[in-house]
């Protein structure tokens, strides 16, 4: 069984995979200062709760948060025994390139989706992912990571907004039934949901453009469901697209190793 780690700004999930399908998906909030051994209690605690008992085998990890990994790692070794893969660091090999300026250091979670996306779509993609921060990452014919853009996260903006004028409420991002709202809350509702439609209608639009030949868009990250049930904006819509990329990324490498 293979455990695979995506550790965000936000949230940190892990999956178990065993080498068909994904048996279960745990999700906890972030936080660098969670020891290996809270790790561990948390984990046991949930896998028991699903009725699994897991034997692991390897374990990848996709980090955003390098504070976060050294207690990831320490996780892995004290409690299975394994040191880990992780995306990003130079023992970590990848099956596509990575085709950037010079110096410019490219997330981890940014090259698993492009490894996601290349495998299950082909080349020439938009892979539009619904984090902290809204990100394209932009995938060449033969797979390469070429570039993209960064904007920021649909509940990052809704929280900003909150921050920095103080007679708008919190609101949840929903589906607004009106694009004209008549009140506070619906008004910021119909702001980010078609303000979000439009920013990635257009900055999509605008890749292709520049690309100069047809891409493929791809959906992903966890607001990604709600944009697509009621304003279909992507081509592709897939859910579980980091931990595909990260289990791929684990496999090339144990090819990479075999004689």
């Amino acid at each position: 069984m293979l455990l695979a780690i995506d550790c965000g700004n936000t949230n940190t999930v892990f999956s178990i995979w065993d080498g068909e399908k994904f048996l279960a998906t745990l999700r906890t909030s972030t936080e660098h200062q969670r020891t290996a051994d809270q790790y561990f209690v948390w984990w046991d605690t949930l896998t028991r709760h699903h009725g699994i008992v897991p034997e692991i085998t390897g374990v990848v990890i996709s980090s955003t948060v390098p504070r976060v990994v050294f207690n990831l790692r320490v996780f892995s070794d004290r409690y299975f025994g394994l040191r880990p893969l992780v995306v990003g660091k130079p023992e970590c090999r990848l099956p596509v390139d990575v085709r950037v300026d010079a110096g410019t250091q490219v997330g981890p979670d940014r090259l698993v989706n492009t490894v996601a996306g290349h495998d299950l779509y082909g080349g020439d993609l938009i892979v539009v992912d619904f984090g902290t921060a809204t990100t394209f990452d932009v995938v060449d014919s033969d797979g390469a990571y070429i570039g993209g853009v960064i904007a920021p996260g649909v509940n990052l903006s809704l929280e900003a907004l909150h921050m920095a004028a103080a007679a708008l409420p919190h609101v949840d991002i929903t589906y607004p039934d009106r694009v004209i709202g008549t009140n506070t809350v619906a008004c910021m509702q119909s702001g980010i949901f078609w303000g979000y439609v439009g920013l990635i209608k257009e900055i999509s639009a605008r890749i292709i453009e520049e690309h100069g030949r047809p891409m493929t868009v791809v959906g992903t990250g966890g607001l990604a469901p709600l944009f697509q049930s009621h304003a279909p904006v992507f081509d592709q819509f897939a859910d579980n697209l980091t931990m595909h990329g990260l289990v791929k990324i684990h496999d090339y490498n144990q090819e990479q190793d075999t004689p």
